[in-house]
């Protein structure tokens, strides 16, 4: 049975305390509240009965609420219990998104290939859902002429607004001029997205293999007779 394979809590020798809940014979109450397997509340019982239904059910008794009065205690497959919290928190670090701000750097007079080059690193941050930091770099006489890169800042705006939005107004800073885009799109539904075509990819060529390996499986049996 569970029970007999569990030990009592040794006393704590200045070691750290442990996070872990409290099981079977290392809870410590006269009585607990009971939450049965199924979540059905059983009531107030002793322990020894509580730890009597957890040998008949074949499970462990969890202390889930060990502030309350008297403790809440439930009946459940703990090793279970601790592997499936386990692949949830490793899911939501998975799936968890983080705050990224790119920075493309542009010059008042670039020229339109530089600049379409540039505008494709920005629709690509964008779609990744992170925001992008961009920095008009003033030279020389350039810093007198500051409606240049105001007019090159709006004009990019202007090409990204179905992925992007002005989250943050030019403005100057020193020698340089400052713009920050959002994405209208969140990081979390850009990976979403990105992990689906990424399937979608695998998928393709999964079945292209299949196809090419079906077409050189009947080669290799030679023409049809009639």
């Amino acid at each position: 049975m569970r029970l007999s394979a569990r030990q009592p809590v040794s006393p704590n020798r200045g070691g750290s305390i442990s996070a872990e809940p409290r099981i079977n014979d290392r809870i410590r109450v006269p009585e607990v509240r009971l939450v049965g397997p199924s979540g059905e509340q059983v009531g107030i019982v002793p322990l020894a009965k509580a730890l009597e239904l957890a040998q008949e059910y074949d499970l462990d008794l969890v202390e889930v609420a060990a502030n309350a009065r008297p403790p809440v205690c439930k009946l459940m497959d703990y090793g279970k219990f601790k592997y499936e919290s386990a692949m949830k928190a490793r899911e939501a670090r998975k799936n968890q998104a983080h705050t990224v701000i790119k920075e493309m750097k542009l010059r008042p007079k670039i020229d339109p290939h530089d600049y379409d080059t540039k505008k494709g690193h920005v629709v690509r941050f964008l779609k990744q859902g992170d925001k992008v930091k961009i920095t008009i770099m003033f030279r020389g006489r350039e810093q007198s002429r500051p409606e240049l890169g105001f007019r090159l800042l709006q004009r990019l705006a202007s090409d990204v607004e179905d992925l992007g939005f002005i989250e943050s107004n030019p403005k100057q800073d020193g020698r340089n001029m400052i713009m920050v885009l959002g994405p209208h799109k969140k990081k979390t539904e850009a990976m979403a997205e990105a992990r689906e075509a990424q399937a979608a990819r695998k998928a393709v060529r999964q079945g292209a293999q299949a196809d090419t390996g079906e077409s050189a499986a009947q080669a290799a049996e030679g023409p049809a007779e009639a």
